[in-house]
């Protein structure tokens, strides 16, 4: 939970400086928000959320 919510929020800030300062339209943003909600309900979904969860912890595992 605190990993899909961590990645949410850093998701929504680099989409808001790229709209801000990229210069990518709201329609962009849009569509790539509605293909997140339709690739999440699909078979891929739970795939890309082992593949998240295993790149976390594999991060959480690093000792700088």
């Amino acid at each position: 939970m605190a990993v899909s919510l961590s990645a949410a929020v850093l998701l929504g800030v680099l989409v808001y400086v790229l709209w801000r300062y990229a210069g990518v339209s709201l329609w962009h943003i849009v569509i790539c928000a509605l293909f997140g909600f339709y690739l999440s309900s699909s078979t891929v979904g739970p795939h890309i959320a082992n593949a998240l969860h295993s790149v976390a912890i594999f991060l959480s595992r690093l000792h700088f």
